[in-house]
């Protein structure tokens, strides 16, 4: 870990939810309104080590003198053009566009990110299976059936709720309610009910 990055994690340490929030978003070119500091710091801290490596240029091959010309056999098969490439694949030299193509297809949704640091990691943590992929789940879906759950206690307890919930940087009371579920439902070993959650924030 580079000198400039620990730096980085002395001052992501001091910073409170919404400015790791505005922070996340210039790293990582993406929005989000999660109150978890330890995770916006962590995917802060994987965006700056990705763009520290994106940093370091692979070394020139070395130019080799081309090979004699051999005339292959009558019998030979043509190379079919289409067998030559995508393993060989190089990330790193393909321009913004064409990341952005290669995002949608391996992230599996488009993204308006032009962050080209951003956009190679997120490709690469698809390809290893570290992020979910697929579309985004709407949870305002037409037809859906929705409930009202009762939740009654004393004033003064709303207001100190309300206070820490705006230090947390959450949004609404509802907010904090299905943060504080999902956390319950994920420690108590329910991770389906705890992911339903979360895709509700």
């Amino acid at each position: 870990m580079s000198a400039t990055i620990k730096r980085e994690i002395t001052k992501l340490s001091k910073m409170r939810v919404n400015e790791l929030q505005a922070r996340f978003a210039e790293v990582t070119g993406e929005v989000t309104r999660s109150p978890n500091k330890k995770y916006l710091i962590t995917r802060i801290i994987a965006g700056l080590e990705a763009a520290d490596a994106a940093d370091v240029a692979p070394p020139a091959p070395a130019i080799e003198p081309p090979a004699p010309m051999v005339e292959p056999p009558e019998e030979a098969a043509p190379v079919a053009p289409e067998a030559a490439p995508a393993i060989a694949e190089k990330l790193g030299q393909l321009d913004v566009p064409a990341l952005q193509a290669r995002y949608a297809e391996v992230v599996g949704r488009p993204t308006g990110s032009s962050n080209k640091n951003y956009l190679l990691w997120k490709i690469r943590e698809a390809q290893k299976g570290r992020i979910p992929v697929g579309p985004r789940r709407n949870t305002h879906r037409e037809g859906a059936e929705f409930k009202v759950l009762p939740l009654r206690m004393e004033a003064t307890l709303v207001e100190q709720l309300d206070a820490a919930r705006k230090r947390q940087g959450l949004r609404s009371r509802m907010h904090l309610i299905r943060r504080a579920l999902q956390a319950f439902m994920a420690q108590a070993g329910e991770a389906e009910i705890a992911a339903l959650l979360a895709n509700e924030q």
